[in-house]
Protein backbone atom coordinates (compact mmCIF):
# COMPACT_ATOMS: atom_id res chain seq x y z
CA UNK A 1 0.00 0.00 0.00
CA UNK A 2 1.48 3.33 -0.89
CA UNK A 3 1.53 6.25 1.47
CA UNK A 4 -1.18 7.93 -0.42
CA UNK A 5 -3.73 4.93 0.48
CA UNK A 6 -1.96 5.08 3.64
CA UNK A 7 -3.13 8.63 4.12
CA UNK A 8 -6.21 8.28 2.49
CA UNK A 9 -7.31 5.16 4.66
CA UNK A 10 -6.92 7.23 8.07
CA UNK A 11 -9.01 9.91 6.83
CA UNK A 12 -12.62 10.32 8.89
CA UNK A 13 -15.48 9.04 7.26
CA UNK A 14 -18.42 10.73 7.20
CA UNK A 15 -21.47 10.19 8.39
CA UNK A 16 -24.94 9.65 6.65
CA UNK A 17 -25.70 13.64 6.32
CA UNK A 18 -22.50 15.06 6.18
CA UNK A 19 -20.43 16.27 9.80
CA UNK A 20 -22.07 18.85 12.12
CA UNK A 21 -20.91 21.53 14.00
CA UNK A 22 -20.40 19.83 17.13
CA UNK A 23 -18.11 16.85 15.22
CA UNK A 24 -15.49 19.49 14.79
CA UNK A 25 -14.49 19.32 18.83
CA UNK A 26 -14.26 15.59 18.18
CA UNK A 27 -12.85 14.10 15.36
CA UNK A 28 -9.17 13.03 16.27
CA UNK A 29 -6.49 14.41 14.64
CA UNK A 30 -7.60 17.13 12.20
CA UNK A 31 -5.04 19.81 10.61
CA UNK A 32 -4.97 22.98 11.84
CA UNK A 33 -7.72 25.16 10.86
CA UNK A 34 -10.16 22.70 9.39
CA UNK A 35 -13.20 24.79 8.51
CA UNK A 36 -17.23 22.56 8.07
CA UNK A 37 -18.61 24.34 4.92
CA UNK A 38 -21.88 22.53 4.12
CA UNK A 39 -21.69 19.50 6.11
CA UNK A 40 -18.26 18.68 4.55
CA UNK A 41 -14.31 19.23 5.96
CA UNK A 42 -12.37 21.69 4.22
CA UNK A 43 -8.70 21.66 4.93
CA UNK A 44 -7.02 24.96 4.51
CA UNK A 45 -3.54 24.62 2.15
CA UNK A 46 -0.29 26.34 3.53
CA UNK A 47 -0.79 29.94 4.28
CA UNK A 48 1.51 32.39 2.05
CA UNK A 49 3.72 35.29 3.95
CA UNK A 50 0.98 37.74 2.21
CA UNK A 51 -1.79 35.87 4.11
CA UNK A 52 -0.06 35.73 7.19
CA UNK A 53 1.26 39.45 7.45
CA UNK A 54 -2.41 40.45 6.29
CA UNK A 55 -4.16 38.98 8.87
CA UNK A 56 -1.66 39.72 11.21
CA UNK A 57 -2.33 43.48 10.41
CA UNK A 58 -5.96 43.30 10.96
CA UNK A 59 -5.67 41.56 14.07
CA UNK A 60 -3.04 43.84 15.55
CA UNK A 61 -4.75 47.07 14.15
CA UNK A 62 -8.29 46.74 15.08
CA UNK A 63 -7.63 45.13 18.69
CA UNK A 64 -6.04 48.31 19.31
CA UNK A 65 -9.04 50.77 18.32
CA UNK A 66 -12.02 48.74 18.64
CA UNK A 67 -13.89 49.44 21.35
CA UNK A 68 -13.80 47.91 25.16
CA UNK A 69 -17.39 46.06 24.51
CA UNK A 70 -15.72 44.23 21.51
CA UNK A 71 -13.25 41.27 21.08
CA UNK A 72 -11.17 40.60 18.18
CA UNK A 73 -9.79 37.33 17.53
CA UNK A 74 -8.09 35.45 14.68
CA UNK A 75 -8.38 31.99 13.23
CA UNK A 76 -11.35 31.36 15.36
CA UNK A 77 -14.73 29.28 14.67
CA UNK A 78 -18.19 30.86 13.77
CA UNK A 79 -21.33 28.50 14.45
CA UNK A 80 -23.69 29.18 11.70
CA UNK A 81 -25.71 26.25 11.63
CA UNK A 82 -25.71 23.00 12.45
CA UNK A 83 -23.51 21.94 9.48
CA UNK A 84 -21.47 25.23 8.83
CA UNK A 85 -18.78 26.34 11.30
CA UNK A 86 -16.26 28.28 8.65
CA UNK A 87 -12.94 30.04 10.27
CA UNK A 88 -12.93 33.54 9.37
CA UNK A 89 -9.05 35.34 9.47
CA UNK A 90 -10.43 37.75 11.92
CA UNK A 91 -13.66 38.14 13.67
CA UNK A 92 -14.99 41.14 15.87
CA UNK A 93 -17.52 40.10 18.40
CA UNK A 94 -19.41 40.93 21.36
CA UNK A 95 -16.66 41.02 24.19
CA UNK A 96 -19.63 38.67 26.41
CA UNK A 97 -19.14 36.03 23.66
CA UNK A 98 -15.86 35.13 25.33
CA UNK A 99 -16.71 32.98 27.84
CA UNK A 100 -13.33 31.23 29.06
CA UNK A 101 -10.00 30.35 27.69
CA UNK A 102 -11.10 26.68 26.72
CA UNK A 103 -13.42 28.01 23.94
CA UNK A 104 -13.22 26.63 20.16
CA UNK A 105 -16.39 28.54 18.63
CA UNK A 106 -18.47 31.78 18.76
CA UNK A 107 -22.01 32.02 18.08
CA UNK A 108 -22.81 33.77 14.61
CA UNK A 109 -25.13 36.26 16.31
CA UNK A 110 -22.03 37.54 18.15
CA UNK A 111 -20.04 38.34 15.18
CA UNK A 112 -19.75 42.06 14.58
CA UNK A 113 -17.29 42.00 11.79
CA UNK A 114 -15.77 38.60 9.58
CA UNK A 115 -12.78 39.08 7.65
CA UNK A 116 -11.75 36.97 4.94
CA UNK A 117 -7.78 37.16 3.31
CA UNK A 118 -8.28 35.21 -0.05
CA UNK A 119 -5.96 32.40 -1.06
CA UNK A 120 -5.48 30.55 -4.01
CA UNK A 121 -7.47 27.68 -2.85
CA UNK A 122 -10.34 29.61 -1.01
CA UNK A 123 -10.79 32.69 -3.93
CA UNK A 124 -14.52 30.72 -4.47
CA UNK A 125 -15.20 30.24 -0.80
CA UNK A 126 -14.68 33.48 -0.03
CA UNK A 127 -16.20 35.80 -2.76
CA UNK A 128 -19.36 33.21 -2.98
CA UNK A 129 -19.76 30.65 -0.31
CA UNK A 130 -18.81 31.96 3.01
CA UNK A 131 -20.56 35.84 2.58
CA UNK A 132 -23.95 34.39 1.22
CA UNK A 133 -23.99 31.65 4.51
CA UNK A 134 -22.63 35.23 6.96
CA UNK A 135 -25.37 37.14 5.59
CA UNK A 136 -27.98 34.60 6.33
CA UNK A 137 -26.63 34.63 9.51
CA UNK A 138 -27.06 38.05 9.89
CA UNK A 139 -23.46 39.13 10.28
CA UNK A 140 -23.86 42.87 9.65
CA UNK A 141 -20.15 43.49 8.28
CA UNK A 142 -17.91 41.53 5.50
CA UNK A 143 -14.43 42.06 4.30
CA UNK A 144 -12.87 40.41 1.88
CA UNK A 145 -9.05 40.74 1.44
CA UNK A 146 -7.48 40.49 -1.83
CA UNK A 147 -3.67 39.98 -3.30
CA UNK A 148 -3.69 42.53 -5.16
CA UNK A 149 0.03 42.32 -6.91
CA UNK A 150 2.00 41.94 -3.27
CA UNK A 151 -0.78 44.66 -2.19
CA UNK A 152 -3.62 44.18 0.14
CA UNK A 153 -7.79 45.35 -1.75
CA UNK A 154 -10.52 45.27 1.17
CA UNK A 155 -13.63 44.96 -0.16
CA UNK A 156 -15.78 46.24 2.52
CA UNK A 157 -19.85 44.87 2.53
CA UNK A 158 -22.36 45.86 5.08
CA UNK A 159 -25.46 44.03 5.33
CA UNK A 160 -28.70 45.51 3.69
CA UNK A 161 -31.13 44.60 6.15
CA UNK A 162 -34.18 44.53 3.53
CA UNK A 163 -32.55 42.08 1.95
CA UNK A 164 -30.74 40.31 3.64
CA UNK A 165 -28.00 40.20 1.31
CA UNK A 166 -24.06 42.36 1.69
CA UNK A 167 -23.78 45.57 -0.38
CA UNK A 168 -21.08 46.77 -1.43
CA UNK A 169 -19.49 50.18 1.04
CA UNK A 170 -16.23 50.50 -0.63
CA UNK A 171 -13.32 48.50 -2.41
CA UNK A 172 -9.91 49.84 -0.47
CA UNK A 173 -6.40 49.92 -1.92
CA UNK A 174 -3.92 52.14 0.06
CA UNK A 175 -5.54 53.66 3.05
CA UNK A 176 -9.02 52.14 4.16
CA UNK A 177 -10.86 54.62 6.41
CA UNK A 178 -14.44 53.51 7.61
CA UNK A 179 -17.04 54.68 10.13
CA UNK A 180 -18.94 51.23 10.58
CA UNK A 181 -18.50 48.86 12.40
CA UNK A 182 -16.62 51.14 14.40
CA UNK A 183 -14.10 54.05 13.44
CA UNK A 184 -10.75 52.93 11.70
CA UNK A 185 -8.07 54.94 9.44
CA UNK A 186 -5.56 52.07 8.43
CA UNK A 187 -2.67 52.29 6.09
CA UNK A 188 -3.01 49.85 4.08
CA UNK A 189 0.60 49.80 2.70
CA UNK A 190 2.11 48.33 6.03
CA UNK A 191 0.47 45.15 5.07
CA UNK A 192 4.27 43.71 3.68
CA UNK A 193 7.16 41.67 4.44
CA UNK A 194 9.86 43.20 6.99
CA UNK A 195 12.22 43.44 4.15
CA UNK A 196 11.91 44.91 0.92
CA UNK A 197 12.86 42.22 -1.84
CA UNK A 198 15.68 42.15 -3.77
CA UNK A 199 15.95 44.57 -6.43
Amino acid sequence: MGASQVAASSWPIPPEGGWTADDLDRIPDLPPHTELIDGSLVVVSPQTVFHSRTVDFFNERLHSVAPEDLEVVRDFTIDIDRQNRPEPDVVVVRGDAVEGAEQTRFPAQAVILAIEVVSEDSVSRDRETKPLKYARAKIPHYWRVENAKGRAAVHAFELEPTTGTYTSVGIFRERMKADVPFSVDLDLTQIRTRRSAPQ
